[in-house]
């Protein structure tokens, strides 16, 4: 199979850019050059926005249970693509094919669910003072919507956003990530096909500082939805605020584990260390900071490590592969600059911290032993196949390391205590938590973080919220 070269699309066409620019696509299992992206610019930009608003004024009006029917055939026509969809999200971004394959189907899933949900959006009758009056509560569509997605999920961070959208009767414009464009294309030619009409789905690459610039303040979009870093999360929510735009930010984290000495060990290392490496630990919900306590420090540390060692890593293509390459060169450089950052710390390095070969981005699963809390890889988000381990005596000492830093989406605990699980989940401050058992994410469960790590979800009844308008409406009947 061939990687194809990707296109705008922009009112139902899919086209090159206006002035014929493009960028290049790599595999970062090799290094090499495998296809082209169109590079919009202002004038791309304009027909885009220009279609969203048509767009919008079209679907708007048509009734939930058609868009839930439309919503439904776009799902099946990804589940009968999955197999190629697949193998282009593995040549462009890297991770083992069968996660390509379950974020492709997982994103059917969440299609399927927010098009049932959509025909659920219900005002509400207010008993009225006045028993002439009417008092009416009615749930109208935002309006255009802007989308920004990274590059880690290509078609899972591009779906939920596309599907609120789409569930609620918004129209919108997905700025989809350069480095990985195949794929989310794929998945939103299958809307196309189902019959989306023209306009209300479009897609544009580029400069993502530029395309956002000019996106964000324009009269046209009303709300705007990001998932990256917290540093630009920051800035775009900035922006919005300015221009008073309907926000969702999904960002960074630092998610801690909390393994407490009465934990089931085996359970912990098999839950944690599979969300740890999943996708090279390019995953913003995955765990970082294992805070171990200390009377089973030892035989955790000693059980990761195996666990990291088994791990087969390679082209996402090979079958026997466990872990594909990082995305990008920029991943291999922030993996050793937080490592031997570590070491001077006076970190222990129990295995892993170098890369794999010169060609492709491969880097070792990598474990760190008592780091202290000054060390980078404490206070940064390592976003890759790093795991950082430190001990606690109390429980208490625990949870103040947890919550130390400025990050709140995700975290882990295991325990097999009632009171200490009730302490962990009334104490944490995230806004995901998974106890004894490993990281789920589905869409009828709220998904997104608090403090520094946005606001906002994208799951759950919440998500539809954000793409929602409230309207108060007085009647007098007489």
């Amino acid at each position: 199979m061939n990687y194809p070269n990707t296109s705008l699309l922009i009112d139902g066409q899919w086209c090159d850019a206006a002035d014929g620019r493009t960028l290049p696509v790599f595999n970062p299992a090799t290094g090499d050059e495998i296809g082209r992206v169109a590079h919009a610019g202002r004038a791309d930009l304009d027909r885009a926005l220009a279609a969203v608003h048509k767009g919008f004024a079209l679907w708007r009006g048509v009734p939930a249970l058609e868009r839930s029917k439309i919503m439904r055939e776009a799902a099946c026509l990804l589940r009968e693509r999955a197999d190629d969809i697949a193998r282009t999200m593995t040549l462009e971004q890297g991770k083992p094919l069968a996660e390509a394959k379950i974020e492709t189907l997982s994103a059917a899933e969440t299609i399927e669910w927010f098009a049932e949900e959509g025909r659920r959006v219900y005002g509400r009758v207010v008993p009225p003072r006045n028993r002439a009056h009417q008092l009416l509560v009615l749930k109208e569509p935002v309006g255009p919507v802007a989308a920004f997605t990274p590059w880690n999920f290509p078609i899972n961070q591009v779906v939920r956003k596309v599907a609120a959208a789409l569930a609620t009767g918004c129209s919108i414009i997905v700025k989809a990530p350069e480095e990985t464009p195949a794929s989310p294309a794929a998945l939103l030619r299958a809307f196309c096909d189902a019959g989306v009409p023209a306009g209300v789905i479009n897609l544009v690459f580029g400069i993502p500082s530029e395309i956002s610039a000019y996106l964000i303040p324009h009269p046209v979009i009303r709300k705007i939805t990001f998932t990256g870093s917290t540093v630009v999360g920051k800035q775009l929510a900035a922006l919005a605020g300015q221009h008073m735009k309907r926000v969702t930010m999904e960002l960074g984290g630092h998610a801690p584990v909390i393994v407490a000495e009465d934990a089931d060990v085996d359970l912990a290392i098999k839950s944690a260390g599979a969300a740890k490496f999943r996708n090279a630990g390019q995953v913003c919900i995955a765990p970082t900071r294992f805070l171990v306590q200390e009377s089973i420090r030892a035989e955790f540390v000693k059980k990761l490590a195996a666990y990291a060692d088994a791990i087969a890593v390679g082209d996402g293509l090979a079958p026997d592969t466990r872990m594909g390459p990082l995305a990008n060169t920029r991943r291999l450089e922030a993996m050793n600059a937080l490592t031997e950052d570590a070491a001077r710390a006076g970190a222990t390095v129990v295995t892993g911290g170098t890369r794999i070969g010169e060609r492709g981005n491969f880097f070792r699963p990598t474990i760190i032993d008592e780091p202290p809390t000054s060390a980078r890889v404490m206070n940064e988000e390592p976003f890759g196949p790093l795991a950082v381990v430190k001990g606690f005596n109390t429980i208490e000492d625990a949870l103040a390391e947890a919550n130390r830093l400025p990050y709140g989406l995700a975290g882990y605990a295991f325990t097999r205590s009632i009171a200490t699980e009730h302490k962990l989940r009334l104490g944490l401050e995230v806004g995901l938590l998974w106890i004894n058992q490993p990281a789920l994410a589905i869409p009828e469960m709220p998904f997104g973080g608090m403090k520094d790590s946005g606001y906002g979800s994208e799951g759950g009844s919440e998500a539809l919220e954000a793409y929602l308008n409230t309207k108060s409406v007085f009647t007098n009947c007489v």
